[in-house]
């Protein structure tokens, strides 16, 4: 009796039933889920699980859009508390960003010369248009026009000061 009640419960148990699951991107540039991609999609991928829980895109449709058309770049450093806003407001609206330091290497400093003229920091690029300093408004601005979401796909959570 307690054997066939294990075994009920071992073929009840979802772990047993998780079959592959894969992802494609259809024809209007949707992103599906199934347990088979079908004939007609181009590069379906099997997706990782673990358990019964889906590793799925942290990235929004309109996000990745966004990246692709307008990629941004923050030139920045530990240039203090402006620095760290500007750092701040991008991880908390979920922008993706790349961030080059003209502290660090002469080429980047040099690069940021030529966009804003001299080498001050923050500056935020959004495609081919830029900012020079941290303004939020300004910066939501530059973002939405640039069909970034307002808000990130998966929330932010916030960070833990610690107590001394």
């Amino acid at each position: 009796m307690f054997r066939d009640l294990l075994i009920l419960l071992l073929l009840a148990s979802p772990l047993t039933h998780a079959g592959e699951v894969f992802r494609w991107t259809d024809e209007r540039g949707g992103i599906n889920y199934s347990d088979q991609p079908p004939p007609s999609a181009k590069k379906p991928t099997k997706v990782q699980s673990k358990g019964n829980v889906v590793d799925v895109d942290k990235e929004s449709y309109e996000a990745r859009l966004a990246r692709e058309r307008n990629p941004v770049v923050l030139y920045a450093n530990a240039c203090g508390p402006i620095c760290d806003q500007a750092r701040d407001y991008l991880n908390q609206r979920g922008i993706p960003f790349t961030t080059k330091d003209p502290a660090k290497e002469p080429e980047i400093a040099l690069e940021l010369k030529n966009l804003v003229g001299a080498v001050e920091i923050p500056v935020i690029v959004v495609g081919k248009t830029h900012q020079k300093g941290f303004e939020a408004s300004s910066w939501r601005s530059l973002l939405d026009a640039a069909g970034y979401p307002k808000t990130p796909l998966i929330p932010v959570k916030p960070k833990s000061n610690p107590q001394p």
